[in-house]
């Protein structure tokens, strides 16, 4: 700067005064440095603040995000305890509206099944010959529904332990789910011929099926088990259920509900545990859920092998031909809740999540079906209900629904046949 001043100055005369232009000129120049200098200081502190910001805003998402991991890890979700202790909410504390939530249970009161008469006498009728044990009485409609864990509601006689028919199925799902857990079966997709060298997979067509042909009822396994054939021919065999004779298809081609292939399944599991699936069931689900001790897994009279130089006994996929699980709307409730956390209780992984999602994804063939549960991906199950909601469905009717959008699990037994409309109202009823 001072070189520009003594430019305009007289190089002999250093007492001379500066031009006025000269003057001009070096305010200019003094106030463009001290504006770049402001504009770069405004710039650094600007950017200051901005890193500031964003590296609080980082710290709270991250805060965020790990509170919300550890909520998973540390499992601050509510879970009933044991000896039938369940804490019981008003729908207001869960964000439900009472008096919507009494209306849809009203409904159900008022839809009492009309397919199995109360003493079981229509059965055979309606399933053929009996196999197994089947009680003389059962419960009236009954149900019950969790948000966020707790009683919301509940109706009928929610303790009383009933033949469940079909969602037995889902419940050896969740076994076989932990057989894969456990190491005892590497993969789904695995053929069950090189597990299982009891003859029942032995010809060209059985040797095809894998574990994952049978969880899909696409196995079109060939054969017999325990008095009845797979092809469901026959009106005293199979009553009002016989079907007629068809062509049997490639496994993996082809679904069809079918109990025979599933009893299969269920015995092809016990030689693998070497131990009644009633007990793995009892040690690897039931006592770690805290489930009551009324339920029972009841084999046919007929249905027994040797394992080993014991007798154990093997259990059906459902009570079609009687025997089968029996079990109260409570417990089916624990059940549809531990599948609500992903296979998680307390701080106990019982089933990996990584299961839960394979279980409850639709496959290829056939309908809206995973690994022997019901689901909704086209909406036209519960077209009510949100698409990633399913279920375990047995006669009865027998529901077990769970919806992780809402957070809910309804247990609806010995109902019509038409559970959208509970779950329409339900869904109605949810405010937040």
């Amino acid at each position: 700067m001072q070189k520009t001043i003594s430019e305009d100055s007289s190089k002999d005369d250093k007492t001379k005064k500066p031009s006025a232009l000269a003057l001009s000129k070096w305010y200019q120049l003094q106030n463009k440095y001290f504006y770049s200098e402001e504009l770069s200081m405004i710039q650094k502190i600007s950017f200051h603040r901005q890193f500031i910001f964003c590296f609080l805003f980082l710290s709270f998402i991250a805060c965020h995000t790990t509170h919300v991991s550890n909520r998973k890890q540390t499992d601050k979700f509510y879970y009933p305890a044991q000896n039938d202790k369940w804490q019981i909410h008003a729908p207001e504390q869960e964000g439900m509206d009472a008096v919507l939530l009494q209306q849809a249970v009203d409904f159900a009161k008022t839809q009492e099944t009309t397919q199995l008469k109360p003493d079981f006498s229509t059965q055979e009728i309606i399933f053929g010959k009996l196999l197994g044990p089947m009680p003389t009485s059962r419960a009236a409609t009954n149900g019950i529904i969790l948000r966020h864990g707790y009683i919301v509601t509940e109706w009928g006689d929610t303790k009383h332990a009933d033949p469940t028919y079909s969602v037995a199925k889902s419940f050896l799902s969740l076994i076989m789910g932990i057989t894969i857990d456990r190491g005892l079966v590497k993969n789904e997709n695995d053929l069950v011929a090189d597990y299982i060298h009891d003859g029942g997979y032995d010809s060209e067509h059985n040797h095809k099926i894998t574990w994952e042909h049978h969880l899909r009822q696409i196995s079109e396994w060939q054969g017999e088990m325990w008095g009845k054939k797979d092809d469901f021919v026959g009106k005293e065999a199979f009553g009002n259920g016989e079907r007629k004779p068809r062509q049997l298809q490639e496994p993996g081609s082809y679904w069809e509900y079918n109990d025979v292939r599933i009893n299969r399944f269920s015995l092809s599991l016990l030689r693998l545990w070497k131990k009644p699936l009633p007990d793995v069931l009892r040690d690897e689900v039931m006592n770690p859920i805290d489930a009551s001790n009324s339920w029972t897994y009841n084999p046919y009279f007929n249905s027994y092998i040797e394992i080993d130089g014991k007798k154990m006994p093997s259990v059906s996929g459902g009570t079609r031909w009687g025997g089968g699980l029996w079990i109260s709307a409570r417990d089916e409730a624990r059940f549809g809740y531990l599948m609500l956390r992903d296979g998680r209780w307390n701080n106990k992984q019982i089933v990996s999540g990584e299961w839960i999602k394979k279980a409850t994804t639709r496959g290829r063939v056939g309908p809206d079906y995973g690994y022997l549960f019901w689901l909704n991906t086209e909406g036209k199950a519960w077209p009510s209900a949100p698409k990633n909601s399913f279920a375990a469905l047995g006669a009865g009717s027998n529901t077990v629904w769970i919806d992780p959008e809402h957070d809910i699990v309804i247990v609806w037994r010995w109902h019509n046949g038409n559970p959208d409309e509970l779950i329409k109202r339900v869904l109605n009823a949810v405010k937040n």
